[in-house]
């Protein structure tokens, strides 16, 4: 059989931690920022957690 393969465009979204953790970036930040609140702003920035059934789904994405 042949090898499986990474699922490209999954792989360049989303980054392994050490600990094992799928971290993602969030969206709506990249433009008409000027109306969206400071702390909106500063949340958007911070990377979030992939949890729950999508996780899993991610992981056989990325054949880890």
């Amino acid at each position: 059989m042949p090898k499986m393969k990474t699922h490209k465009g999954t792989a360049k979204r989303v980054k392994i931690t050490a600990s094992g953790k799928l971290m993602r970036e969030r969206a709506f930040g990249n433009h008409i920022l000027s109306k969206k609140s400071k702390s909106r702003k500063r949340v958007i920035a911070t990377p979030a957690t992939i949890n729950g059934q999508i996780r899993r789904n991610v992981k056989k994405a990325l054949k880890i």
